[in-house]
């Protein structure tokens, strides 16, 4: 059996540190999540803090919102390294969906997270 996918949540702040908190109040210990914060660093100190926490695995990087610093510098990691898929729009289904199905293959993980993460942004009640 291959090595398990590591997930990476690349936000500001304390944000990763919050959601991955929460994947693990409700999944247990084995979430294969990892936080990354971009808190104090420049482009190079965020590329050495994925660096460090990718290791050289597998990895699917869950960046908090397109278009901000932490998804570009998640995307330009990910060009230099094939073993990288990254997703941005990082939200708590998605996590949870990925802590419980870390087994496939890496493509299948990503398109995975993004139809997960889509599919659970809804209104609730009103009439959108």
């Amino acid at each position: 059996m291959s090595e398990r996918l590591t997930g990476i949540v690349l936000a500001h702040a304390e944000v990763a540190a919050a959601l991955v908190s929460a994947v693990q109040a409700i999944a247990g210990t084995d979430h294969g999540l990892e936080p990354v914060s971009n808190d104090g660093c420049d482009r190079a100190g965020l590329s050495a803090r994925l660096d460090a926490a990718i290791a050289g695995r597998a990895t699917l990087i869950f960046a908090d919102m397109p278009g901000g610093s932490c998804a570009f510098s998640a995307a330009r990691y990910a060009r230099g390294h094939d073993t990288v898929r990254v997703v941005t729009g990082v939200n708590l289904a998605m996590l949870l969906d990925f802590a419980f199905h870390r087994d496939q293959p890496l493509d299948t993980a990503a398109a995975r997270a993004l139809e997960t993460g889509r599919s659970s942004v809804t209104v609730v009640g009103g009439s959108a």
